[in-house]
């Protein structure tokens, strides 16, 4: 029989882990979502942002797997379906746009604000060790840094 105290730890380690994994899966989705954008798109200015984000994406989904295994278990391999579902979707609005690149940019950026928006949520209502929260801090702090930058991004689209 356990402990209340392991029975504690058990539950606060689970919680980490499927923090985590909740993490690993929209950087997932956000990869194949930024890929999947750079494709058709003549602007080089905004083919580079989205490849950029792209690769930032791989680092992020590279640290939270090697988090997770420090944590003996075993990262996710891949996205969601819903992820599938808003890339459909991305797919269908940048379509119908008559200025592809913004509306593909807009979605782009409202994929970013969300991250923004779980990553602050994680931090907020959770504890976790100093490194994971490092890790996850310094994540934040660059999607806050891709945010910064959309302003000159929506200026090329409108080009």
């Amino acid at each position: 029989m356990k402990t209340t105290r392991e029975e504690a730890k058990e539950e606060s380690h689970k919680n980490l882990v499927d923090d985590l994994q909740e993490l690993l899966e929209k950087n997932y989705n956000a990869e194949k979502g930024f890929k999947n954008a750079m494709e058709g798109r003549k602007h080089s200015g905004l083919k580079q942002f989205l490849k950029k984000q792209s690769l930032q994406k791989d680092q992020f989904v590279t640290e939270l797997e090697h988090l997770i295994r420090s944590l003996n278990d075993v990262p996710k391999e891949k996205g969601s379906t819903k992820g599938d579902l808003h890339r459909t979707w991305m797919d269908i609005k940048t379509a119908l746009s008559s200025n592809k690149d913004e509306a593909l940019l807009e979605e782009c950026i409202r994929g970013e604000k969300a991250s923004k928006k779980e990553y602050e949520k994680k931090l907020k209502e959770s504890y976790y060790t100093p490194e994971v929260t490092r890790i996850i801090t310094a994540q934040l702090e660059e999607i806050n840094n891709t945010l910064a930058k959309v302003k000159t991004l929506e200026d090329l689209a409108d080009d």
